[in-house]
């Protein structure tokens, strides 16, 4: 497996899940941080969407270069691996959301619609020519400098949401048939045998044995659609479950392990915190 930096969401005082910031800015606060190059592949723990306004160029998402110009949006899922060009000539904004945004503010229905946050290796990343975001970028900004804060994230969450929507839409338009179709068909049952299961077991062999192959094969499929593997995926999953219980219910932490398979609340807390840094219970009070 490559080893790319890890970059965390990271913004500007008071924007704790979401900012919209030009491209200009962007750079200008990078040049501050000597341990980020952003022209080299680093994976990022946050969505992106690249909105191209003037110009064109080209940029890298997991190893591959896109054209893109103005009208293009490169949507970047999180725990994808992307990389700016070298002295690109365009401009455009970068709109970055953590995924507690996503899961506190979006309804179900959306992001089950909404595939490349979740669906990214097998959904092409580029929408081209779109209409839409010139309305998007001048009604997000506005909303989010807006003095008004009554119910403002809730606003700024469904301006996005509806952007997100749209975009999927257009995105449809135009088939992909560019993955493979052998291991697109594999790694969709991998995954809904993980949706399925994974409150009974973690365990990348008991997955390999329900599709009827080896280990090995299960996680060069995974890896061939997210350059990760079978077990990242697997935990990635059972952690995003556990994130909506905690936002979604009021039961206690103990429940919410006990109903995610884990036997013991101290097991729970440790495989939290080893994938996102927090405990279960400072996550849950961090909002």
């Amino acid at each position: 497996m490559n080893h790319f930096p890890n970059v965390a969401f990271k913004s500007s005082e008071g924007a704790t899940d979401i900012e919209c910031i030009s491209l200009d800015e962007l750079f200008s606060r990078i040049k501050k941080d000597p341990n980020h190059n952003p022209h080299q592949p680093h994976r990022i723990s946050f969505f992106a969407l690249l909105i191209v306004t003037e110009g064109k160029g080209e940029h890298q998402i997991d190893l591959k270069t896109y054209n893109i110009q103005k009208g293009s949006v490169l949507k970047i899922a999180k725990g994808q691996v992307h990389a700016f060009q070298d002295h690109f000539q365009y401009d455009g904004y970068l709109v970055v959301f953590t995924e507690d945004f996503i899961l506190k503010y979006f309804s179900k229905s959306s992001v089950e619609f909404i595939s490349h946050l979740y669906n990214y290796h097998i959904s092409d990343p580029l929408v081209e020519n779109s209409t839409l975001t010139d309305f998007f970028l001048e009604r997000i900004t506005e909303e989010i400098q807006s003095k008004y804060t009554y119910a403002q994230k809730e606003i700024i969450a469904k301006i996005l949401e509806l952007f997100l929507l749209k975009l999927e839409r257009e995105a449809h338009k135009v088939s992909n048939e560019t993955f493979n179709k052998k291991h697109q068909s594999l790694f969709m049952t991998f995954k809904d045998l993980v949706e399925e299961h994974y409150i009974k077991t973690r365990n990348v062999k008991d997955y390999a044995q329900l599709l009827n192959i080896s280990t090995k094969h299960l996680n060069t499929i995974v890896r061939a659609s997210t350059l990760n593997t079978a077990k990242h995926f697997i935990d990635n999953y059972v952690i995003l479950e556990i994130k909506r219980d905690i936002f979604s219910s009021t039961i206690s932490l103990k429940e919410v392990a006990f109903q995610n398979g884990f036997d013991e609340v101290t097991n729970f807390s440790k495989f939290f915190k080893k994938h996102t840094g927090l405990s279960p219970k400072e996550f849950k009070t961090s909002f």
